[in-house]
């Protein structure tokens, strides 16, 4: 499909998302909408409160303590992931014995642990990011895990037959054939990051967009929380834009 075609399609969903909020909160066509509104803001007070954080400048600082958490958990999770993946993938036998355990860790709710970690490592930036770093880690260990086992026989065969030490065929072949799956697990560990950074904020902290959206509900300020989740949602999208431009660039050979 043609890129300017699919953002426009893209830009005319959200275009009808916001008309049918705005109708709802603002016309009696779905019910009261004094009772809607309650519930569910008004996108007009809601954009409003957006542009009032950011014409202040109030917004910047939560927005930098969300994004460093993120960007800490996103990497330290990604990094350990794919260590983790390629080393089990290339250790059959250490992969078995530590299998139950590692599908027993990714099963403990993160929503558990996140008290937890603020015990340990009380409510500064360091309680999100080993929040966000138990999100990011299992999703990219798994996808790396099955990327390497999932390369071509027939090619690794034909490498070793050209003498290629294990060196080599990590770099040349194990790599190029788990890109792929190394990138997809990303893309859903980016959105995973910041989960956890918010979660972490919102259970206990004295800044960032969790910690913005926990103070407006605790007051019922239905407004301050859609505008902490428009906020949230417009972050993720960058930071999953970004993403896909470092994934075209690396993965630019597929197209070759």
């Amino acid at each position: 499909m043609n890129r300017s075609l699919l953002l426009l399609l893209q830009i005319l969903v959200a275009l009808v998302i916001l008309v049918l909020w705005h109708i709802a909160t603002n016309t009696s066509l779905f019910g009261n909408p004094k009772t809607i509104s309650f519930f569910f803001a008004d996108p007009l007070k809601v954009a409003q409160r957006v542009i009032q954080w950011f014409a202040s400048g109030s917004i910047w600082y939560h927005l930098w303590i969300t994004l460093s958490e993120s960007i800490l958990a996103f990497l330290l999770g990604a990094i350990g992931g794919i260590v983790f993946g390629f080393w089990f993938a290339r250790r059959p036998l250490i992969a078995a014995v530590f299998d139950p355990y590692v599908k027993a860790a990714n099963a403990l709710p993160r929503v558990v642990l996140a008290p937890i970690f603020a015990l340990w490592f009380g409510l500064g930036i360091w309680s999100k990011v080993a929040l966000g770093i138990t999100l990011v880690f299992f999703i990219v260990f798994f996808n790396v895990y099955q990327g390497v086992k999932e390369v071509s026989q027939p090619v690794l065969s034909n490498a070793r037959m050209l003498g290629m030490n294990e060196r080599q065929l990590l770099r040349h072949v194990y790599l190029p054939s788990a890109l792929s799956w190394v990138f997809s697990s990303l893309h859903t560990s980016v959105g995973f990051a910041v989960v956890g950074a918010v979660v972490g904020e919102y259970l206990g902290s004295a800044a960032g967009l969790g910690y913005l959206i926990q103070q407006a509900e605790g007051v019922f300020d239905v407004t301050g929380v859609f505008a902490g989740m428009v906020v949230l949602t417009a972050f993720v999208l960058i930071v999953d834009w970004v993403m896909t431009m470092v994934e075209r660039r690396l993965l630019a050979w597929r197209g070759q």
